[in-house]
């Protein structure tokens, strides 16, 4: 999987291609969800984390990861869905994102499962709903419809750039 993320920076994140993308999908409390592929960089074990005081709960700490310090979140937690013990599917989703200065940096999601990798043409590709200012969606690139499932795709540059994050940015430079 290293190979596939080596040029995420070159691509235009915000826009599906003409013939579609591939997404990584893995599950979080009985749902799929997808990243773009082109971004994943590698897909690792649940394995003990070094833990940072004071940031909030769902920053589970970091890992050095061959001489990288990368942050790493909980999808469960950042959702507000409800912890679970890891197991033996948990693992860790090694992923590149894009600061507000659009610099690239290394960060970990620990996810339920990994599900799947899905081409999604633009046909199966439709935007976030809009739920007005009750819900934020800042998170959500779009949904997909892959063998009758819906599959949630994620905007990670937003979900791993939030205003709690900015203190990781400071550990891990």
């Amino acid at each position: 999987m290293n190979d596939t993320a080596t040029n995420a920076h070159d691509v235009d994140l915000m826009e599906v291609g003409s013939e579609g993308q591939q997404y990584l999908t893995f599950m979080l409390a009985g749902e799929e969800y997808g990243v773009d592929i082109l971004r994943v960089q590698e897909i690792k074990g649940w394995d003990t984390v070094t833990k940072i005081p004071n940031t909030p709960e769902y920053i589970r700490g970091v890992i050095n990861l061959r001489g990288t310090i990368v942050p790493l979140i909980d999808l469960r937690l950042r959702f507000s869905l409800a912890q679970l013990d890891y197991g033996a599917t948990t693992v860790v989703i090694v992923i590149k994102v894009l600061n507000e200065n659009r610099k690239e940096r290394t960060m970990g999601i620990v996810v339920d499962a990994v599900s799947d990798v899905y081409n999604i043409s633009n046909d199966d590709f439709r935007a976030a709903p809009d739920f007005g200012t009750a819900v934020d969606t800042d998170f959500i690139r779009g949904l997909a419809t892959v063998n009758e499932q819906m599959v949630i795709l994620l905007e990670i540059d937003n979900m791993c750039n939030s205003a709690e994050l900015k203190i990781i940015d400071s550990i891990s430079e």
